[in-house]
């Protein structure tokens, strides 16, 4: 990407939501060629550390369990419950995503209900399941992730779960370079501003948000949530593969990936 066409700069949310849909839309084919394989067709894995949700047991038995995955992508990890007995339903804001999803749907005998929908603004009534997950997804493509937090308390029914892993905080002190530059602190851990993406009109057509771990929390206990536990994965002795800036140098060093368990 040239640097005139990235910035750390604020966007609102419609903005944001429109670059959001732009980026995924546009990128879902290319996102499944290179990390499909990684995260198979009916598989749960959290992150690029290779955490599997069948090693890890974070959900618990999910057996006859209504879930809802935000940001589901190809919705790998709502087939992989599906095969555990749960009910869930997956949605995506990305069209393109969805697309995906049908197509590992067909891949593999294994189909789960599909929504697009705004994370902000969740289609489902009140209490309307027994567990909220995503890995990766909606959550830092949100302008207003504490609006996202309060969404998905709203869907839960009293005592849900909603686990999820986002990029951990640290990583944005560092360029995305997976290599020796990528050990070098170069920005702000307090800096909130969002990185954003342009195209060649001047258009935001990719924007990250950025929230510290005290951030999180505040967001998830403001939405009513009681915080169980935080989990960093550590990256496993003989794990090589690339993700983008995720890398053994780095990984090894400090952590890329940050979990939450809360409940309502």
């Amino acid at each position: 990407m040239p640097h005139d066409r990235v910035a750390r700069r604020s966007l609102d949310s419609a903005a944001t939501r429109r670059a959001a849909r732009h980026w995924w839309d546009s990128d879902a084919d290319a996102y499944q060629r290179e990390h499909g394989g990684f995260l198979g067709d009916a598989d749960f894995v959290w992150c690029p550390e290779g955490l599997r949700e069948a090693d890890a047991g974070l959900l618990g038995d999910v057996s006859g369990r209504r879930v809802l995955e935000l940001g589901c992508g190809a919705a790998s990890c709502s087939r992989w419950l599906a095969r555990q007995g749960a009910r869930p339903v997956a949605f995506d804001l990305s069209a393109r995503m969805l697309a995906q999803a049908r197509a590992g749907a067909r891949r593999c005998g294994t189909s789960v209900p599909l929504v697009q929908a705004d994370a902000l603004a969740l289609p489902f009534a009140d209490g309307a399941f027994d567990l909220a997950v995503t890995a990766f997804g909606a959550i830092p493509f949100v302008a207003d992730s504490a609006r996202l937090m309060r969404e998905a308390h709203r869907v839960l029914v009293p005592g849900g779960r909603f686990v999820f892993a986002v990029t951990h905080p640290m990583r944005w002190i560092f360029l995305d370079d997976p290599g020796e530059r990528g050990l070098v602190a170069v920005h702000s851990y307090f800096d909130r501003t969002p990185y954003v993406e342009y195209d060649e009109h001047g258009v935001p057509s990719y924007a990250e948000q950025h929230r510290t771990l005290g951030d999180r929390i505040r967001e998830l206990v403001g939405a009513g949530f009681v915080l169980d536990d935080l989990i960093e994965p550590e990256w496993p002795d003989g794990h090589e593969q690339l993700w983008g800036q995720w890398s053994p140098l780095r990984g090894r060093l400090f952590p890329g990936t940050a979990i939450y368990l809360a409940h309502r």
